[in-house]
């Protein structure tokens, strides 16, 4: 059952602790690397931070795209070679992969959206195709129409142009500007701010949040500052778990010395004393997290507890996961609860002026609609949890917006609704949520809440693929590519995708798990797309038959009988042809018909044998109808009946 379990979360969990009391699908985890905190584990997200935030995940932990990256010069529209092309070729080269010869001036290249070619790439004639193509999304042409404007505007009658020498010298004197005035890092973000920008040097380049924070950190160093009150407000101080403290120059802990780190907490340790609510919650995370002293979990409770009595809303969040995890205090869910619903209450979108204050102020509602779902501190009530995931959702939470879709589809807490359903999938797809990628093919594939389109459906599949090697997407994609739905039949494509989506896991159903591995079993048999490789298809059926896939316990029995991949063994054949037979696979009933018949692999039971081709007859298999025959004509089992011998032959004959 333990293994059963791993297989089912797939190898992206092997990477991460799981801190939480409660089992569920969704559990409080850590990155091991780390030591990032997730409060609810989903799958996608936990990979994507393992492929492009945690600077300590070792290759093997990355997915196998990103791994990919790392060793390839072929560039697809995600790679980070692509971004060198947009750099020095222009931004309407992020809409197309190329697919000739990397090196060319004018390569081959192919629409992201449409999957239109260009036999020569020419940047006129790619722009114009993306304004007028259908598929693109309208946020991508209008991004693409002002990255046009700024590069062709002028001023003065002079062209506004921006040396790479230039555009580098004014991001540094922007990070010192913000740095020394003890500007949050965020405000580069604030659309007015690059408004402003647009109209005061278009040619600019406005880095965003990410990356002038990374500017910002070039510019201070530690050894400099000496305390002043709003010292501990000026770094986001990256704590063990991979969290941060607070929002504007990241230090890594890891690399800094012991002084350093006590520097850090004597700062916040006497601004706290001084009543600084910032402070007072950063001085608990340094004793959560032992940063400058030795870890404390009981301290930390109290100082979150200080802070949150003073209606500091991250505060109020961290109490709650004490109350609820029992940290530094005796567990109590009906406080957690609380705490949740005051957080989640008070947060005001309008003052968070930090990505990080909005991300916990997400999962603020996420446990609070956690709580509500499995009656944790409260009355267990579908309704509550629904009308809280809308409330999230309505403030722009991608992944309330898709949890709202699933209350839609499934009719949790409100009426089943699949064109609000379909709505919301799209909506928070379009904010780059996998599961919504995913969820919004399967609406397309079936016609669900929207009109059927099946390219529509292979897009979607291929790009959530493409992001993470989501497993349930990569599994579509294969069986888009071998059956040609949505695009052009290609075996070798779907083998490979059928490969990655086996190895890559993230199924939240082991049906796809388990499917997975028996096409990668019938296209190692029959070297379908790949060449033929009997040992990989044995294994690989042994791995779909583990789980339960009866096609591929009927399959196993085949290998064992006929030494496909493995030794012969009659005894092991029986075994798998009588567990399929048992589940009702019809060729299993009459293998193992005949494994009675003849004492093979077991005793021979001839009562048996025929039992089992007539019930393998009933369902319309041939062969055993045309073994009915035989056992009516020479008494096998029963006793002859040449008349019966004679109609069941005739079945057997007129329906080959």
């Amino acid at each position: 059952m333990i293994r059963k379990k791993e297989r089912k979360k797939g190898p992206v969990w092997k990477h991460f602790y799981s801190i939480s009391e409660h089992d569920d699908s969704h559990p409080h985890v850590q990155c091991i690397y780390c030591l990032k905190d997730f409060q609810r584990a989903v799958p996608e997200r936990m990979q994507a931070h393992l492929d492009k935030k945690c600077p300590s995940a070792p290759n093997n932990a990355k997915s196998q795209s990103v791994q990919q990256n790392n060793s390839t010069s072929i560039i697809g529209y995600t790679d980070n070679i692509n971004e060198e092309i947009v750099r020095k070729r222009g931004s309407v080269w992020k809409n197309f992969h190329i697919i000739g010869k990397y090196g060319d001036s004018h390569p081959s290249v192919q629409c992201n959206y449409c999957s239109k070619e260009f036999k020569r790439a020419v940047p006129q004639r790619m722009q114009t195709h993306i304004e007028k193509c259908e598929q693109v999304p309208n946020n991508v042409k209008s991004k693409l129409k002002q990255s046009r404007q700024q590069n062709t505007i002028k001023i003065n009658n002079i062209n506004d142009y921006m040396s790479e020498e230039e555009q580098k010298s004014l991001e540094s004197l922007l990070a010192k500007a913000l740095s020394s005035a003890k500007i949050q890092f965020s405000f580069v973000d604030n659309p007015f701010v690059i408004q402003f920008f647009n109209h005061l040097r278009p040619s600019f380049k406005l880095p965003n949040g990410e990356e002038i924070k990374i500017q910002m950190s070039q510019t201070q160093s530690l050894n400099d500052i000496t305390y002043h009150p709003e010292y501990c407000h000026q770094f986001e101080i990256k704590t063990e778990d991979g969290s941060d403290i607070d929002t504007d120059t990241t230090i890594d802990l890891e690399c800094e010395s012991e002084s350093k780190k006590r520097t850090i907490f004597e700062s916040c340790k006497e601004a706290a004393e001084k009543g600084d609510i910032k402070s007072i919650f950063k001085l608990g995370r340094c004793y959560a997290n032992g940063i400058g002293t030795e870890k404390n979990e009981i301290k930390a409770f109290e100082s979150y507890k200080e802070a949150a009595e003073k209606d500091h809303v991250e505060s109020m969040y961290k109490l709650g996961c004490c109350y609820q995890n029992g940290i530094g205090t005796e567990k109590n869910e009906i406080k957690a609860f609380e705490l949740y619903k005051e957080a989640a209450e008070k947060g005001d979108l309008d003052s968070i002026d930090s990505m990080y204050y909005y991300d916990k102020l997400e999962c603020c509602y996420t446990e609070l609609r956690h709580c509500y779902e499995n009656g944790i501190g409260t009355e267990k009530s579908e309704i509550k949890a629904f009308e809280l995931n809308k409330e999230a959702a309505e403030k722009g939470f991608v992944e309330s917006i898709y949890e709202l879709g699933c209350c839609y589809e499934n009719g949790t807490g409100t009426e089943k609704n699949e064109i609000k359903a379909f709505k919301s999938y799209e909506e928070a797809a379009v904010g780059g949520h996998i599961e919504s990628m995913y969820k919004l093919g399967c609406y397309y594939e079936n016609g669900t809440g929207t009109e059927k389109n099946e390219i529509k459906a292979f897009k979607l599949y291929k790009k959530a693929a493409e992001e993470v090697d989501f497993g349930p997407s990569m599994y579509k994609l294969g069986f888009y590519y071998a059956n040609g739905i949505g695009t052009e039949e290609n075996k070798i494509k779907a083998f490979e995708s059928y490969k990655k989506a086996a190895e890559g896991g993230f199924f939240d159903s082991m049906y796809d798990y388990r499917c997975c591995y028996a096409k990668l079993g019938c296209y190692y048999e029959n070297g379908i797309g790949t060449e033929k490789n009997e040992t990989k298809a044995f294994e690989s059926y042994k791995k779909a038959a583990e789980e339960g896939h009866i096609e591929s316990i009927y399959k196993l029995g085949c290998c064992y009988e006929n030494g496909i991949g493995t030794e012969k063994n009659k005894t092991k054949a029986f075994e798998s042809y009588k567990e399929a037979a048992e589940k009702g696979h019809v060729e299993s009933m009459y293998e193992l018909g005949c494994y009675y018949e003849n004492g093979t692999g077991t005793e021979k039971n001839e009562i048996k044998a025929f039992e089992l081709y007539n019930k393998a007859a009933e369902k319309g298999d041939l062969n055993s109808m045309y073994k009915l025959g035989c056992c009516y004509r020479y008494g096998i089992g029963t006793g002859i009946n040449v008349i019966k011998s004679f109609e069941y032959y005739n079945k057997a004959e007129k329906k080959s």
